[in-house]
């Protein structure tokens, strides 16, 4: 009698099994090892050594400089109003205790509890931190439903998250294929497919030279608007079309330029920005600190003008004269930090 096995003999169904889809896989998930860092450490490591930024995660930026404008001590209320990936909150957290509160806010209802799993994670209860769905113009009437008449510091980082940035399903994506979506928050309002195929040229022009300054706007707006384009990379092909004598890195920025122009419209980000602006005065006690982060020249405008105005009319006792930019080291280590422009204000006592 053989004593090989037999087949027929199998207790359990044979499973396949599942193989690796190849050195460049079609799906997001199974693309980033860095998604499981428990399990690919290494992965994420080396992706950190090479400057970049592990998938699915956010490396904040000018951390040291920020710190060192808001100062937070034990006992203090701070307000983080873009709250993200949680990477400024963590570093102020353990300096506001003992008895310290930080507020932290965020529009995104998809990574916004994922954050806070992650804070609590580290030992930090409702006592010592809160999170709240609502974008930073909500902030006067979320501090009055928390009984918080003003904070000590108050911290707003303008830029989109990394994970936002590296989800194709959020839309915001330039490198992999996705749905031309760009909304903050997906349950809500119109995406940016939505947006081009409404449009006129004149108000697509608009759009394009007020939140990128856009040097090919009247050529692009003509082209992409009243158009469908379900996807990012249909928008990507038909920009690149339409720019295709000029040279590839001058029609990657262009792309570039135009995706943010239209994020920034589909979620009305200067309206919400300014909203702060006008808020931050009466949101913070005297001698309270504001650090803001911004990210292209529309958003350091607002800032810088809001800032300048609230001096004059002595609702600040100082601001930042200059603006302050990552240090070399840091815009080597981490490349998205080099737009980022950093400003900050002092509440009047």
């Amino acid at each position: 009698m053989s004593d090989s096995f037999n087949p027929s003999e199998r207790t359990t169904p044979h499973r396949r099994r599942r193989r690796y889809s190849g050195k460049h896989p079609r799906h997001f998930a199974e693309k980033y090892k860095e998604h499981d860092p428990a399990r690919y450490g290494e992965t994420v490591t080396k992706v950190l050594a090479s400057g970049k930024t592990p998938a699915g995660s956010h490396r904040p930026i000018m951390v040291k400089e920020v710190l060192e404008i808001l100062a937070p001590k034990p006992g203090e209320i701070v307000v983080d109003c873009t709250l993200g990936f949680g990477g400024h909150a963590a570093e102020i957290l353990p300096l506001l205790q003992p008895g310290g509160l930080l507020i932290g806010l965020d529009a995104d209802p998809i990574e916004l509890p994922r954050t806070e799993a992650r804070l609590r994670a580290r030992g930090y209860l409702e006592a010592s931190f809160l999170a709240a769905r609502s974008n930073f113009a909500g902030i006067p009437k979320l501090l009055s439903s928390l009984d918080v008449a003003a904070a000590d510091a108050v911290l707003a980082d303008l830029g989109v998250s990394s994970m936002q940035l590296d989800d194709p399903v959020r839309g915001f994506s330039l490198k992999f294929e996705g749905p031309l979506d760009m909304r903050m928050n997906p349950h809500r309002g119109q995406t940016a497919a939505g947006l081009l195929r409404k449009i006129s040229a004149d108000a697509l022009t608009t759009i394009l030279t007020d939140n990128a300054d856009e040097p090919h706007a009247t050529v692009l707006a003509t082209a992409l608007a009243g158009k469908a384009f379900a996807t990012t990379t249909a928008l990507t092909q038909a920009i690149r079309a339409v720019l295709h004598h000029l040279q590839k890195d001058e029609q990657d920025a262009s792309v570039r330029r135009v995706f943010q122009a239209l994020r920034i419209s589909v979620n009305d980000e200067f309206s919400a920005l300014e909203s702060l602006l006008r808020a931050l005065p009466g949101i913070l006690k005297p001698g309270g600190r504001a650090a803001i982060l911004t990210f292209h020249s529309g958003e350091d405008r607002r800032v810088k003008k809001s800032f300048q105005a609230g001096l004059a009319a002595g609702l600040y006792s100082d601001i930042a004269r200059e603006v302050i930019r990552p240090a070399p080291e840091e815009r080597h280590a981490n490349p998205r930090s080099a737009p980022a422009k950093l400003r900050w204000a002092i509440r009047a006592s």
